[in-house]
């Protein structure tokens, strides 16, 4: 049975995108993202679920951040996870006393309208996490009267939900993936997801074009682009890539090494199976076959048969 850390504690989203990825794992939670997948390198778990990205807020950029340092991990699987918050409070609260909310910053962005329009005279304070939050609640005499969070939240630490759905849409989705130490990768299956951090050689006019380059005359889509600061000075970014195809497609594994010799440093974060199930769009020229039958034709003509 595996252990498969995550961002805890018991009762947050990522705890429900767990229990979907893996329903016999054992769970460590852990205080933050870095704590998990750190948790992973030095073999204390198996693998970690973490979130990715959200249909409204984007990347979350703690999770793309440790990607990119530290001992490699690898994507072997993701989730899309529709998310609802509700409104939790300890039993006998009352929405018009509620005069400080506790949540995590992700949630705050996302239920703007409910919050302004039940609760104008609240202060909302930032948490680690939703289920942290509603933990911190729980408790007597806690600060809080009340936490945005998952209904599970609320049913791990006896809270009563005095309001349901109350993100500023109801279609909020958003993406976990699962990681592991470096292996074997899962087998293409046609409909999957490829990712990577990509660092430039040196910054020159035209270095973002020569990436894009290298996917798009393979035929590469790009489902994700993200830009994230080095640390070594303002303007120094790296990137984070999500295409479609699995690295043993060879219109992938041909873009991916073009990367490698045009940029300081690729690092390749997995192939998996894409959770829409979507399928990408062959164009002309670059299905395996018409690589296979390339490299073959040029192998003649360099062995003066043509």
């Amino acid at each position: 049975m595996p252990k498969l850390a995550y961002l805890g504690p018991e009762g947050t989203f990522t705890e429900e995108a767990l229990r979907l990825l893996d329903p016999t794992a054992e769970r460590l939670p852990c205080a933050n993202v870095s704590a998990a997948l750190n948790a992973v390198r030095s073999g204390e778990a198996d693998g970690a679920v973490v979130p990715l990205e959200n249909s409204i807020e984007g990347a979350i950029t703690t999770t793309l951040d440790e990607f990119a340092w530290g001992e490699p991990l690898v994507i072997n699987a993701e989730l899309l996870l529709p998310v609802q918050f509700s409104l939790l409070a300890r039993p006998g609260t009352e929405i018009p006393h509620i005069k400080r909310v506790y949540t995590h910053p992700a949630a705050i962005t996302q239920c703007r309208a409910f919050v302004a329009r039940e609760l104008p005279d609240a202060v909302v304070v930032s948490a680690p996490s939703t289920a942290a939050a509603a933990q911190e609640v729980a408790l007597p005499g806690s600060p809080y009267d009340a936490a945005i969070a998952a209904r599970i939240a609320g049913e791990h630490y006896g809270l009563v939900e005095l309001a349901s759905d109350i993100g500023d849409r109801s279609d909020t989705v958003t993406r976990f993936v699962k990681v592991a130490r470096p292996g074997p990768l899962p087998e293409p299956t046609g409909s999957d997801r490829t990712t990577l951090v990509v660092f430039l050689a040196d910054d020159h006019p035209g270095a973002l074009l020569e990436m894009l380059t290298e996917f798009s005359v393979r035929g590469v889509n790009l489902t994700r682009i993200e830009s994230r600061p080095t640390g070594d000075g303002i303007g120094r970014y790296f990137f984070h890539f999500d295409f479609e195809g699995h690295i043993a497609d060879a219109r992938v594994g041909e873009a991916v090494a073009g990367l490698h010799r045009i940029c300081g440093e690729v690092r390749f974060l997995g192939s998996y199976p894409r959770a829409d199930g979507l399928k990408p769009q062959i164009k002309r020229g670059t299905a395996d076959s018409d690589f296979s039958e390339a490299a073959e034709w040029l192998a003649k003509v360099r062995a003066g048969k043509i």
